[in-house]
Order: structure tokens, then C-alpha cells, then sequence
């Protein structure tokens, strides 16, 4: 019987990917385990392995296809001695293969009573995640002679949410295909007609206004500057992850903040003396030092510390108990092209600081290739942002939930400071906390803020 390989659900929150590449073809052989096609989810690229064994009998989702539904059927494979043809011809009814079948039940059991209302995408692994079904195939276009229009699914998509009329957008495709960048342009520069809304009497949906006539804010914000003036980015799927987290961050945590002053003339002496003894490692480009340590390091360690020093501020709310966690994930907070993301260093309190460096440096770069995988960036007990090399001398963070706390890192400035009644100069670094008062009170707050201040104040003890 033919086995359908779909859209897997790479993560708790995940609706819908881009099939980047298939690494099989049609007629290939694989094996449970084999590694056959790479997805881009709205954070990375991960690889998805085959689970049973077969022949590739039909690749039902081409390389390059965007927003392809988790559990849309993307391949069929033969099985063993069957008819790799029939295969291909009878795989849509073939049933899910046991392995998606379980994840896809996993899923849909999630508790769904701390759901948002707001129909945003989930913001954390563990959130209910909304009906992930394929959505109805919309037909296939014809043009205005009647023949038939070549466009992506995606294009269609975006096509129907604008308003657009298909056969008056011109394709970049192969062979003319419309794509999304066409859409884009069309929306964009206005040079498509609206698409026709169906005959009175008929039976099929009226058409969905235009995509910026959904909101009355986005027309009437258009409307302020002159046409011919912007271009519209459309949201990709990052911007839209992180639009919708941050959004439900703001309106269901209670936050308040606590800024602090730490010197930290120590921590800086004491990492050039630790840098300077760096031991030398041979690479590819020679010897280098086997590690080189930035301030940063010092804070995530001295933020894991602290939290290990208040453990009742270690811990996430939930509508029916605190979830107390027993080490300090640290989630850093690392930009990347046109977006965010936030690897966590796990059980940081437990780590050398040479340890968390090379962690820290690894997990950005492979942020940066989209190349982390869920687990390396979901989750988390607190975060750390630090804007401090930009010269920014202080500002404040939004709670990355499930997480309670978050602390912002600004610039270590040469500031005049009282010492024995004397005026010395000090760096002075400011720092800013973000609570979530549901689960850190007030004082459990401040006692956090000293703990850390300590750590960084007196850097010697996180050595030991």
C-alpha cells in the first residue's frame, strides 16, 4: 500500500514551511532514517528523515514551494514489491504513515484552556497550536482566452488575499509562471486589475477584500504618503512569529521593571587577564586561542548564578501552578537579518565561563544559517539582551514568555562616583529588569537584581 509523506510539524508552534530541497528523487530507494528533503521554518532550516522504507513513488510538493501546510501530503512512497506506478496514482488515499500519525495525535492533545484568544500563531513550545489542516485548494487560474494561468500556490494565495486578478499579472517564472514576487510587485506598484467579485445568484464566496483593507489603520496609514513613494516587504514568517509573541507578551504579562548600577572595573581587569592566558588551539587557520571571553559571558553566568541564588524567581507561570525550574536556561538574544532569535545556553549555572562563550559564539552563528533546531532556541527560564555595544546606555525588554524575567544590558560608561567620601571614576554599566508579576513579586524582584549586581560587582567568585 502506498505510504503519504507529509508536512511534518517541526516544532510545537509550527503551522506551515517551505520545502527548501528535495534530496531524493522520484524512483530513489530510501530507508528509515534517510535524510530526503530539507524545510525552512519562519526560524531555521532543518532536515526531515524518512521513516519508513520504499521507493520514492511521486514528489507531490515540488523544491522551492512556500507556506505548504503541516500535514499536506508533499510525496508518496512505494513499498517494498509494490508498483511504484499505482503507487504514485493511489497515494492520496493512502493512510498517514504510524510515526506522523502519533506526532499529529501528540499535537492535537495539547491542553488548550491557556489558549490566547487573539488568532496569533502560538509563542512557545508546549502553546496549543491552532487546526493545523491543509486549506481547500483554490482552482487553478485561466487567463483571459481561457487557457490555463501558471501561478505557485503561494502566489495564488497572496493573489486572492490582495484582490488580485491573476490574469492581469504578469509572471517571472518558468515558462511565465507567476510567483510571489510578482504578486509583491503587483500589490506594490498598483498594476494589477482587482479580481471580479462571482455573478448575483452564485454560489460561490464573495471575494476577500484587498489585504490592506483588512485593517483600516493599514489603508489609512497608506494613504498618508504619496504614491510612488514606498515599497511594501511583506511579512515573512519570522516577522510575523515575532510580531505575534511580542504582542501577546505585552497584553497578558503584568510587567514592571528594576533598573541597577554595577560597576564592573573588576570584571573588565579580570577578562583581559583571563583572555591573555588563553591557552592556543590549532585550526584551520592556524593556532588560536582556545577561547576569548566577552562581557556578555560574564552576565549570562552571573544571571544564572543569581537565579540559582533566588530560586523562587526561577520559574514560569501557568493558569494552575508556578513551574519552579531546577536550572538556570539563559536565552540570549541574537540578531540575525531581519529578525531575532534567542539560543539558550542550558543549565548555565553548571558552565564554565570558557564553556559559555564557545556555546554562545556556536549557536549564533548557526542562528544566523538558520541551521538551530527547536529545542536549541524554545523554552528557556530567563533572557539576556544587551544592546550596550551599540552605545546605548539603558533600555527595557518585553518578558520572552514562557519566561518570567529578562534583564537589558546597556553600555559601560566612565561615570563619576562617591567612594570614603571621595569622587572617583568607576565604569558604570546600567541594567534593567523586566518582570512578570504574576510569578516575581516586587522584593523577590530586587533580591534577583542584587543577586546579580553581586556576581558582576565581584566576578573572582564565578570562577569557582
Amino acid at each position: 500500500m502506498p505510504i503519504n509523506i507529509t508536512m511534518p510539524a517541526l516544532s510545537p508552534t509550527m503551522e506551515e514551511g517551505n520545502l527548501a530541497k528535495w534530496l531524493v528523487k522520484e524512483g530513489d530507494k530510501v530507508k528509515s532514517g534517510d535524510v530526503i528533503a530539507e524545510i525552512e521554518t519562519d526560524k531555521a532550516t532543518m532536515e526531515v528523515e524518512a521513516v519508513d522504507e520504499g521507493t520514492v513513488a511521486k514528489i507531490v510538493v515540488p523544491a522551492g514551494t512556500e507556506a505548504v501546510k503541516v500535514n499536506a501530503l508533499i510525496a508518496i512512497l512505494a513499498e517494498e514489491g509494490e508498483d511504484v506506478a499505482a503507487a504514485a496514482a493511489g497515494g492520496d488515499s493512502a493512510p498517514v504513515p504510524k510515526a506522523e500519525a502519533a506526532k499529529t495525535d501528540a499535537v492535537s492533545e495539547a491542553p488548550k484552556a491557556d489558549a490566547p484568544k487573539a488568532e496569533a500563531e502560538p509563542a512557545q513550545a508546549g502553546a496549543p497550536i491552532a487546526d493545523a489542516a491543509p486549506a481547500p485548494s483554490t482552482p487553478a487560474p485561466k487567463a483571459e482566452d481561457g487557457s490555463r494561468l501558471f501561478s505557485s500556490p503561494l502566489a495564488r494565495r497572496l493573489a486572492k488575499e490582495a484582490g488580485l486578478d491573476l490574469s492581469q499579472v504578469s509572471g517571472s517564472g518558468p515558462k511565465g509562471r507567476i510567483v510571489k514576487s510578482d504578486i509583491e510587485k503587483a500589490v506594490a506598484g498598483g498594476s494589477a486589475k482587482p479580481a471580479q467579485a462571482p455573478a448575483a445568484g452564485g454560489s460561490a464566496a464573495p471575494a476577500p477584500a484587498p489585504a490592506m483593507a483588512k485593517g483600516a489603520s493599514d489603508e489609512s496609514v497608506l494613504k498618508l504618503f504619496a504614491e510612488g513613494s514606498y515599497e511594501l516587504l511583506p511579512h515573512d514568517g519570522m516577522r510575523k512569529t515575532i510580531a505575534s509573541r511580542l504582542t501577546e507578551s505585552s497584553q497578558t504579562v503584568p510587567s514592571y521593571f528594576v533598573s541597577m548600577d554595577c560597576e564592573i572595573d573588576a570584571l573588565l581587569k579580570l577578562r583581559a587577564e583571563i583572555n591573555k592566558s588563553s591557552p592556543m588551539k590549532k585550526t584551520d587557520k592556524g593556532e588560536v586561542p582556545a577561547f576569548k571571553l566577552s562581557v556578555n559571558d560574564f552576565i549570562i553566568k552571573a544571571m544564572a548564578l543569581a537565579l540559582r541564588d533566588v530560586p523562587m524567581a526561577n520559574a514560569s507561570w501557568t493558569s494552575t501552578a508556578r513551574v519552579m525550574h531546577k536550572h538556570s536556561d539563559v536565552g540570549v538574544a541574537v540578531s540575525i537579518p531581519d529578525g531575532l532569535i534567542t539560543p539558550i545556553i542550558r543549565k548555565a549555572e553548571t558552565k564554565t565561563l570558557s564553556v559559555i562563550s564557545n556555546e554562545v559564539k556556536d549557536l549564533a552563528r548557526r542562528a544566523r544559517d538558520k541551521k538551530l533546531k527547536p529545542e536549541e532556541y524554545q523554552g528557556g527560564t530567563t533572557s539576556v539582551s544587551n544592546l550596550g555595544m551599540f552605545g546605548v546606555s539603558n533600555f527595557t525588554s518585553i518578558v520572552n514568555l514562557p519566561q518570567a524575567s529578562i534583564v537589558s544590558i546597556g553600555a559601560g560608561v566612565e561615570k563619576p562616583v562617591v567612594k570614603n567620601g571621595e569622587i572617583k571614576i568607576a565604569t558604570i554599566m546600567t541594567v534593567t529588569f523586566a518582570f512578570d508579576h504574576r510569578v516575581i513579586d516586587g522584593a523577590l524582584g530586587a533580591e534577583l537584581a542584587s543577586a546579580f549586581q553581586r556576581h558582576i560587582q565581584n566576578p573572582m567568585g564565578m570562577l569557582v
